[in-house]
């Protein structure tokens, strides 16, 4: 595990595009037989992806945190997007197909990770918030989630979200996660953009052909910047910066969020004549 401190905005003006890389890019996120998380200090969320092989894999982090084992003080939201997967908690089997989701309660004291053909692996992408409250483990069946449309082809943002860890579907105390899907012809995930300083974001684009490249913007609406994303690579976007991107050709996104709130609409929207 790797770990990403928090950064302060008036700070980030002078960052190279190295140094802005090096802060809030994660770039290698699934690896065959391996587990790759991120801690960052930024609401203490850890993310990352769990890719099982052959053997089974888990996640141990308990002298890093403090605790006798990883969700002892923890929640954690699981989206699958490779190939047909397991999790089992406790010693209870959770079948995982393809963008399959699971909510993991508060106190599991044993998390496995299991590929059903190693040659098509499972592909575990996992955020991870500090927790106050038990509350019961979900199983989130992306075939039973109404999403939410938005945009429109005109606009380049024609789009579906489904909300996997959201109170519309399941409880969480303060863990929200989901999935956006963009339509062919569609490259804006959100615009105009929009802030929530009182919730921070992390971004898994993936769907993406090789040559497919997106253009995460992040920092303050007067001063904007950005990353540029291959496929399956994260983006940190802080709580004082704008979230939105744009991209080459139509993708996929995950978004993890966490802070004082769980209320999907809480943005501050930016007008587009306040960007620079």
């Amino acid at each position: 595990m790797q770990t990403r401190y928090a950064t302060n905005p008036e700070d980030v003006k002078s960052y190279t595009t190295d140094k802005l890389r090096e802060e809030f890019l994660v770039e290698t996120i699934f690896e065959l037989g391996k587990v790759h998380l991120t801690y960052t200090h930024n609401d203490r969320m850890i993310f990352g992806g769990v890719t099982p092989a052959e053997e089974e894999l888990t996640i141990k982090l308990d002298k890093e945190l403090g605790v006798e084992y990883f969700l002892e003080r923890r929640e954690m939201g699981i989206i699958n997007i490779g190939g047909h997967g397991i999790v089992i908690l406790d010693g209870t089997e959770y079948d995982m197909q393809l963008q399959d989701g699971l909510y993991v309660s508060k106190g599991t004291k044993e998390v496995l990770f299991r590929s059903k053909d190693a040659a098509n692996p499972a592909k575990f992408y996992i955020n991870s918030t500090p927790a106050h409250h038990i509350y019961p483990t979900v199983k989130i069946d992306i075939n039973k989630i109404s999403p939410l449309e938005a945009g429109s082809s005109e606009t380049l943002n024609d789009r579906k979200i489904y909300q996997y860890i959201h109170p519309n579907v399941c409880e969480s105390c303060q863990l929200q996660m989901g999935l956006t899907m963009l339509s062919q012809g569609s490259v804006w995930n959100t615009m105009p953009c929009h802030t929530h300083e009182r919730r921070m974001e992390v971004y898994l684009y993936f769907n993406m052909e090789p040559e497919t490249r997106v253009f995460h913007f992040m920092g303050k609406p007067e001063e904007t910047r950005h990353l540029v994303l291959k496929n399956e690579q994260a983006a940190i976007s802080p709580s004082w910066s704008i979230h939105t991107g744009t991209a080459t050709s139509n993708y996929t996104f995950i978004w993890g969020m966490c802070g004082e709130n769980i209320t999907y609409h809480d943005m501050d929207f930016v007008k587009m004549e306040e960007l620079r």
